[in-house]
C-alpha cells in the first residue's frame, strides 16, 4: 500500500473477495450514496485512488475519488468514460449536483459500464479516505454468523459469553457505544461508566497520564491488568481496520469470578470481527445526524416534511406533537446544562425503550422530542403524549438527580405543521420554569396564566419607558450602594400580593426588616404602594427587567 499523494491503492488477498455490495453494506449510507451501478453490485473493489491531475491514468478495480471535479462538468463525464474503459469499479463525486448533472453522469455510467457514487455532505474527503480504507479492510473479513451488522449490543453480549466477563464497547473518546447485559455485581467504576455512557473524565485523564491509550492505540495485542483490591481483572483491545483505529473493547471480571482461560485470544479475535460492526455503526451515526438536521429544519419552519419522513421513516400524513424537555428551574435559559449530550442520550434511550416513533433533537440546554404516528383521535393522542412525557420526566429526573420539566405542544394533524407544536411546547416549558409551580409536565391550558404573562412581557419588550420611573430609580440606587436589595424586596412584596409575612419568609428576613425596607423604597423611589397603577407599572417593569426568568 502506498499513501503518498496521487493514488492510494491496496493490494491484498482480501481484494478478490470485497465486492461493491459488501463494501457499501459495511460503510453504510452515511458516507457514500450509490447512484447507479450498471455492472451490478458484485463487481470487485481492490482499493481507492484519489484523482491526480498530474497523473490522469485510472487503474482497474478501484474507486476513483473525483476530488475537485464538478459533477456537472464535461470533465466529470469524461472521467466516468475513462474509468469504465480502464475497468475501474466506480467514480465518487462530491455531494453537490443538480438533477440534470446527476442524470448526465448516469447516462455516461451506463455507456461506460462503471458505477457512480456521491460522497455525503457529512463525510469530507479526508474522512472518506479513512472510512473506505477501513471499510475495505473490514469487508475483506469473511462474513461470519452472529449479530447483525452494526448491532453492538448483541456483539457485546456475544463477546461477554466468550470471555466470561462484563464487556463495554467504546469509541476513541471513551464514550460507551454498547455494553453486555450480564452486568450483575459489576464494580463501581464499571457501573459509573455504563450509567454515564462514558468513562468518567478523571479516569480518562489518569489512564492518559499513565500512557495506557498510547499503548492501546499502537498495538494489536490485548492489554491486561491484574485485579487490584476491589478493582477486578481487566482486558482491553483496540478495534482497527486498514490502519485506522475505530474504538476498543473492554472486559472486566464480575462477581469475583476469573475470566475464561482463553479470554485474551477470544477478545483478540472478537476485535477483528468487530471492525465491520464499528465502522457500520459510525456511519449509521452520520445517518442520525442527517435525520436530526432534517428534523431541526422542519421544527424551525424551514424544512421539508417529506425529507424528514424519508430519512426517519416517519408517516408524514399522521398526527404528531412536540415535547420540549429542560433541566433545572429555568428551562428558557439558553445556557446549556452540565452535560446536554447526556440529557439527549437519556431521552433517546427511553423513547426507544418505550416503543414510540420519535426523533430527539438537542436544542441548547433543552431537547425537543418529535412524537409521530399518533392516534387520529386527539384525546387519545394527547393521552399518549402525556404518558410519554411523564415517563420521560420521572426516569430522566431520577437518572440526573435534577428536576426535569416537559412542555407539551399541541397535537397537529401532519408533520408539515410540527413547527406549530414546537412553538407551543417551548412556550409551555418557559412558563413552567417561570411559574415554579407543582407541574413537571403541562399542556398550554395548565399554565395559561403564566403563558399570558410571558406574552404580555414579550409584547412590551420594545416599549420605551421614561428614565425616571420608580423602578428605574430603585435599580440605580442598588447599583450605587453595595449590598442594597431594594429591587429584590419590592419584587418579593408584589409577588406575594402585599403579604409582609410571606414576602419576609421568601427573603429570609424578619417582617420588621421588610417593613423598614418598604419605607426605604418609598423614600428612595417615591413609589406609592397604595396606588394600583403605580404597583402595576412597577410589576411590569420588574417582569421586563434583568433577573426575571421570563425575560
Amino acid at each position: 500500500m502506498t499513501d503518498l499523494g496521487g493514488h492510494l491503492e491496496w493490494h491484498m488477498a482480501a481484494e478478490t473477495r470485497v465486492t461493491l455490495e459488501r463494501l457499501l453494506s459495511v460503510v453504510g449510507p452515511g458516507a457514500l450514496e450509490l447512484d447507479t451501478a450498471p455492472g451490478g453490485l458484485t463487481v470487485p473493489v481492490g482499493g481507492i485512488a484519489v484523482l491526480d491531475p498530474l497523473e490522469p491514468g485510472v487503474r482497474p478495480r478501484v474507486l476513483v475519488l473525483a476530488v475537485g471535479v464538478d459533477a456537472g462538468s464535461a470533465q466529470a463525464r469524461d472521467l466516468v468514460h475513462r474509468a469504465g474503459a480502464a475497468g475501474a469499479t466506480g467514480v465518487v463525486f462530491g455531494p453537490d449536483r443538480s438533477a440534470q448533472s446527476a442524470g448526465a453522469l448516469r447516462s455516461a455510467a451506463e455507456e461506460a459500464g462503471t458505477a457512480v457514487l456521491f460522497r455525503t455532505r457529512w463525510c469530507p474527503w479526508e474522512q472518506l479516505v479513512g472510512v473506505i480504507r477501513a471499510g475495505l479492510a473490514a469487508a475483506g473479513e469473511p462474513p461470519a454468523a452472529g449479530p447483525a451488522l452494526g448491532d453492538l449490543d448483541a456483539l457485546a453480549d456475544a463477546v461477554a459469553t466468550l470471555v466470561g466477563g462484563s464487556v463495554t464497547i467504546e469509541d476513541t473518546e471513551s464514550r460507551v457505544l454498547a455494553h453486555s447485559s450480564t452486568e450483575e455485581n459489576v464494580d463501581e467504576m464499571r457501573r459509573m461508566t455504563i450509567l454515564g455512557r462514558r468513562v468518567p473524565p478523571w479516569r480518562v485523564a489518569a489512564m492518559r497520564e499513565a500512557g495506557l491509550f498510547r499503548a492501546l492505540w499502537t498495538t494489536d495485542d490485548v492489554l491486561h491488568r491484574r485485579a487490584q483490591g476491589a478493582d477486578p481483572e481487566r482486558l482491553v483491545c483496540a478495534v482497527r481496520a486498514g490502519g485506522e483505529v475505530l474504538g476498543s473493547v473492554w472486559v472486566a471480571a464480575v462477581g469475583g469470578r476469573p475470566l475464561s482461560p482463553n479470554a485474551a485470544d477470544a477478545l483478540r479475535s472478537a476485535c477483528r470481527a468487530a471492525a465491520a460492526h464499528l465502522l457500520h455503526y459510525r456511519t449509521r451515526a452520520t445517518d442520525n445526524r442527517l435525520v436530526e438536521d432534517a428534523a431541526r429544519a422542519l421544527l424551525e419552519d424551514r424544512g421539508s416534511p417529506e425529507l424528514l419522513a424519508e430519512r426517519a421513516s416517519l408517516p408524514a400524513q399522521e398526527p404528531c406533537a412536540v415535547v420540549a424537555v429542560g433541566l433545572g428551574t429555568d428551562p428558557s435559559a439558553e445556557q446549556p446544562s452540565d452535560d446536554p449530550s447526556r440529557l439527549y442520550g437519556l431521552l433517546s434511550l427511553h423513547c426507544t425503550a418505550l416503543g414510540h416513533r420519535t426523533v430527539v433533537i438537542p436544542a441548547g440546554g433543552r431537547a425537543l422530542v418529535l412524537v409521530s404516528a399518533l392516534d387520529p383521535d386527539v384525546d387519545l393522542a394527547r393521552d399518549r403524549v402525556t404518558k410519554l412525557a411523564e415517563s420521560l420526566v420521572a426516569q430522566v429526573s431520577a437518572a440526573t438527580g435534577r428536576q426535569v420539566r416537559a412542555g407539551l405542544g399541541a397535537v397537529v394533524p401532519t408533520l408539515a405543521r410540527a413547527a406549530e407544536s414546537r412553538r407551543d411546547a417551548e412556550l409551555v416549558l418557559r412558563a413552567l420554569g417561570r411559574s415554579g409551580g407543582p407541574h413537571a409536565v403541562a399542556w398550554g391550558e395548565d399554565v395559561a396564566d403564566a403563558i399570558g404573562v410571558l406574552q404580555v412581557a414579550e409584547a412590551l419588550r420594545d416599549v420605551r419607558l421614561p428614565p425616571g420611573t420608580s423602578v428605574a430609580r430603585l435599580m440605580a440606587f442598588d447599583a450605587e450602594h453595595a449590598g442594597s436589595r431594594l429591587v429584590e424586596t419590592l419584587r418579593a412584596y408584589l409577588d406575594h400580593f402585599g403579604d409582609v409575612s410571606a414576602a419576609a419568609r421568601s427573603l429570609s428576613v424578619h417582617p420588621n426588616s421588610l417593613r423598614y425596607r418598604l419605607a426605604r423604597i418609598a423614600a428612595v423611589s417615591g413609589l406609592d404602594l397604595a396606588d394600583p397603577d403605580a404597583r402595576l407599572l412597577a410589576q411590569l417593569q420588574l417582569r421586563l427587567g434583568d433577573g426575571d426568568p421570563a425575560a
